[in-house]
């Protein structure tokens, strides 16, 4: 434990003698399964073709695990696509938006980038709902004869949707979440979602480079009736003579994939599975999330960027630091990255000045705990000097 009191600050503190055995904290890459190691995966399919039939067994079993653990009905579809969350997103907006207007939510940095796109890429006029990072913007305003673009949790900021209760039953339009930093965090409802993305870097832990499209029936049946005016690059074609590509929805990929990715991302929901499938990785980040809201509650110069508990993102957990600037936060996270005791920590660069702590499946509440001393030292320390 560290010497220091939040009402004298300015000492500088003794440092604190227990480190989180795992100090990873990023949001993205984030911390890998607790006792992953590279010498655990199966490597039976490296240096094969991914279409050998090895190489379709194990993607066709990488997405078998994913649609178990996540309860996922039969009637949605899954695929594995190139370019992490943001490529099957963008996949997902190039191949079915232009039917209907369009509606898009922003309260955080990647919901701008898909009004960027819409604008600016696709040369759409679409609404744009948006509030300020902490906040939501009105969901009640959202009209549902337009194709609804979201991000389900907003990782920059620390906000998230409170449920999926504001996504009309009868909508004429498509639901697109951006759901990177959600899925295997929280019970999502697929009835109200057409359109999810997410990637493995998030919740399972696993390595970049590739992302999940998850397809219900109401945007297969766009795609194989809609046809967007503009041209498509070959790796975001999923529709091949008017048909759904259903190929890649059976681990035939649009592109190459690599198979220690594959390999890896197995290992993490074979993982997940032993916990007992979404409710045990759910259980985890749930334990993290409300270690680190007791760890704010107990100090008076940390805060949390969503006020409301409501809106508050259980993974991507972004703080406030009483006086703090860009700089300090800077110098805070240099001192606890320096110590060993938390990587990884700032705030994203585009949001307020703060902290961002991971607090999904992958890292362990033990952690969590140990960093509350920690962070006092740092404060301090940044202060004092």
């Amino acid at each position: 434990m560290t010497d220091l009191t939040a009402a004298d600050a300015t000492l500088a503190p003794a440092k604190p003698t227990t480190k989180p055995a795992r100090p990873y904290f990023s949001s993205g890459p984030c911390a890998k399964p607790p006792g992953w190691s590279p010498e655990k995966l199966a490597v039976e399919s490296l240096g094969r073709s991914h279409r050998s039939k090895l190489g379709k067994t194990r993607l066709q079993y990488c997405i078998d695990l994913m649609r178990e653990l996540l309860r996922l009905p039969d009637t949605h579809r899954i695929g594995i696509v190139p370019g992490s969350d943001t490529g099957a997103f963008e996949m997902a907006m190039w191949t079915m938006l232009g039917a209907r207007p369009v509606t898009t939510l922003a309260w955080e940095s990647f919901g701008e980038g898909w009004v960027t796109d819409a604008v600016k890429q696709l040369k759409l006029e679409p609404t744009v709902l948006r509030a300020d990072y902490g906040q939501l913007p009105d969901l009640g305003a959202v009209d549902w004869s337009n194709d609804v673009l979201f991000t389900w949790n907003g990782t920059t900021s620390g906000v998230r949707v409170p449920n999926g209760d504001w996504i009309a039953d009868d909508r004429e339009g498509l639901s697109f979440a951006d759901a990177t930093s959600a899925v295997f965090a929280y019970d999502l409802p697929w009835d109200k979602i057409d359109v999810a993305t997410f990637s493995w870097q998030k919740v399972l832990g696993g390595e970049g480079a590739h992302g999940v499209l998850i397809l219900g029936p109401r945007a297969v049946e766009r795609l194989e009736t809609y046809t967007p005016a503009w041209p498509l690059p070959k790796v975001f074609r999923l529709v091949s003579k008017g048909k759904l590509a259903e190929g890649v929805f059976k681990g035939e990929t649009i592109n190459t994939p690599s198979m220690l990715a594959v390999e890896d991302a197995i290992f993490a929901l074979e993982w997940g599975k032993g916990l007992g499938g979404a409710e045990g990785l759910i259980a985890r980040s749930d334990a993290n999330a409300a270690a680190l809201d007791k760890i704010v509650a107990q100090r008076d110069w940390l805060g949390h960027l969503a006020e409301d508990p409501a809106i508050r993102s259980r993974t991507s957990v972004c703080l406030t630091v009483e006086g703090a600037d860009a700089d300090f936060i800077k110098k805070f996270a240099g001192l606890l990255e320096k110590e060993g005791a938390a990587f990884d920590v700032a705030g994203y660069r585009d949001a307020p000045a703060g902290l961002r702590i991971w607090c999904g499946a992958t890292v362990d509440t033990a952690d969590i705990e140990a960093l509350g001393p920690w962070l006092d030292w740092a404060y301090a320390t940044a202060k004092a000097g």
